[in-house]
């Protein structure tokens, strides 16, 4: 049977090269896992993708198919971090919700790997734009929209006045704890500290 050339004719299917690369999720994970862990001992600058292979038994190949450097690689993490953010308090009290994120914030802190990199990461940013720029996104936008809706919540509750400064209430939330634990990077607070945090930070927040 003769064909019309002016017919549009099927198109092939396109094939998967020869031998193309699948990237395994499950070595990935290993992968990230492996760069906070290399991140807490070694540090950013002396961190290698060498060694981070090593640590997570892959190849420096497997590495490289999916971040082209060790800044790339830290950025896509950090910020993931940023992305995943933190859980929103819905305890029904201004003072309720400040505890509970209070609380979920000073666990993460302490945990050895976050209380190693972010110190290490804050001293890199110093020197390169990019990571000052994705570790802020981390750290003030990864508690920016969970401290906006506590300011909101009690704002609707009739806790705090409407209107308020959100910023100025953002700083008095999340700058204490970050102070003494990332900057200070002083003893575990006490038995009451974040009792005694909460109950000053909801005083502020009222005088706004």
């Amino acid at each position: 049977m003769e064909t019309n050339a002016d017919e549009p004719q099927p198109r092939p299917r396109r094939r998967a090269p020869a031998g193309a690369a699948v990237l395994r999720a499950d070595v990935t994970e290993a992968i990230r896992a492996a760069v906070f862990e290399e991140l807490a001992a070694v540090g950013y600058a002396r961190m290698s993708i060498e060694g981070i292979a090593r640590r997570a038994g892959v190849g420096k190949t497997a590495v490289y198919r999916r971040w082209r450097s060790k800044l790339h690689l830290v950025l896509d993490l950090v910020s993931a971090v940023a992305a995943q953010g933190l859980p929103a308090p819905d305890t029904g009290s201004l003072e309720g919700d400040l505890r509970l994120l209070y609380e979920v914030t000073a666990r993460a802190l302490r945990h050895p790997v976050a209380s190693q990199v972010i110190p290490d990461l804050q001293a890199e940013a110093a020197r390169n734009p990019e990571i000052a720029e994705a570790l802020q996104k981390a750290l003030r936008e990864g508690q920016s929209g969970v401290a906006s809706g506590i300011v909101t919540a009690a704002e609707r509750r009739g806790e705090l006045r409407a209107g308020l400064d959100h910023e100025l209430a953002l700083d008095l939330i999340s700058g204490p704890l970050y102070w003494r634990s990332v900057v200070m990077r002083g003893a575990r607070p006490g038995k009451g500290y974040l009792e005694a945090l909460t109950r000053a930070t909801a005083g502020a927040l009222r005088a706004l």
